[in-house]
């Protein structure tokens, strides 16, 4: 059995992260006792709490991504993937980019009427939105709380064009609201795809659907015909990388039409996280890993640097975008492009008139 120096007698179950790194912004830091016996120590089971915020929508300037509009429902993700990129943002509620990331999630209960309520307003200009840009719209918490499903509800009454993107096979519960938005052109699919290994993929990203599963939800939604990307992300350099040419072509065969990938991204307190995972379940694959991702930014784990913060940089990284390219072609894959429809945006009630 894997043992994790902050519990010994074996990993937190259905847990990316084993740790809660210390928060950047906060001077204290509770570190458990280690004399505390196992069997005494909380379980950090997953608690949600009311986001009593009065705004849904998020600009994004970032000249590195290419959406203008983000929608996130939830804050935390209980996925847990040991290398998402957005565990920082827990520290600005004060807890920690660790396991309070995957077990503390904020819910935004009025998600749906703040949708309802930006998109009709008459400043707002109808472009495509983004859902999820950071957390996992499709998260387990989804299946109780249904705001993404409400979320594409409000989106297919206003004939809003939208795009998701998810690493779980919920998303085919909503086929019925899904179809309704590709008559107008309104919706893609993007599905991250991390690796094909079944173990891999469980201690990667414990509480995201399986890689078969995703393969199936591509079938499905594809012969819905909703039209249907997949990111391979995040390319992990020394680990995942040499699946690449593999996964594209199984997602190709589902029936997805577009790919994208990204290498993984360590800011701040990730890099704790990750390490630590790297530590406890491929400790000998851990200096490989770690060298290809200095090979890619100047000596460091990672460079926060807008358009090479994706890919990196040098021979490897070149490489990485080669293979891609070329196993992308070779799978058919981006032959065409998703080309998301404002022209049927309607506001409730209609256009109001002007006076004069």
């Amino acid at each position: 059995m894997h043992t994790s120096p902050s519990h010994p007698d074996g990993f937190i179950p259905g847990r990316g992260a084993q740790i809660n790194p210390p928060n950047r912004f906060e001077t204290l830091h509770v570190v458990a006792d280690p004399d505390c016996p196992p069997e005494e120590r909380p379980h950090p089971r997953t608690q949600f709490f009311h986001d009593a915020t009065e705004s849904l929508l998020t600009k994004n300037d970032s000249p590195d991504v290419g959406f203008s509009w983000g929608l996130n429902s939830y804050r935390g993700c209980e996925h847990g993937c040991a290398y998402c990129f957005a565990r920082p943002y827990h520290e600005y509620l004060g807890w920690s980019s660790g396991l309070d990331f995957e077990t503390k999630i904020l819910v935004k209960l009025r998600a749906p009427e703040l949708l309802r309520a930006e998109l009709s307003a008459p400043r707002w200009q109808p472009e495509p939105i983004a859902m999820s840009g950071a957390t996992d719209c499709y998260q387990p918490a989804e299946r109780h709380f249904r705001l993404t499903r409400r979320c594409l509800e409000v989106c297919a009454e206003l004939r809003h064009p939208i795009f998701i993107i998810t690493k779980n096979a919920l998303v085919t519960r909503d086929l019925d609201l899904l179809t309704e938005l590709a008559r107008y052109r309104c919706i893609s699919v993007h599905v991250s795809v991390t690796t094909l290994d079944t173990e891999l993929g469980g201690a990667l990203e414990p509480r995201a659907s399986r890689p078969q599963a995703r393969l199936r939800a591509i079938r499905e939604l594809s012969a819905a015909g909703i039209p249907v990307g997949v990111m391979v992300a995040p390319v992990i350099p020394g680990l995942t990388d040499h699946e690449m040419p593999a996964i594209l072509d199984a997602v190709a065969a589902a029936g997805a039409r577009r790919a994208g990938h990204v290498v993984v991204r360590l800011p701040y307190a990730v890099k704790d996280v990750f390490l630590q995972w790297l530590d406890d379940h491929v400790p000998g694959k851990k200096a490989r890993v770690l060298d290809r991702l200095r090979s890619m930014w100047g000596g460091k784990l990672y460079d926060s640097t807008w358009g090479k913060r994706m890919s990196g940089e040098g021979v490897f990284a070149k490489q990485l975008h080669d293979l891609f390219e070329v196993s992308a072609r070779r799978a058919g894959l981006n032959q065409e492009r998703f080309a998301l429809s404002t022209e049927h945006f309607r506001r409730p009630g209609g256009e109001q008139l002007t006076l004069f």
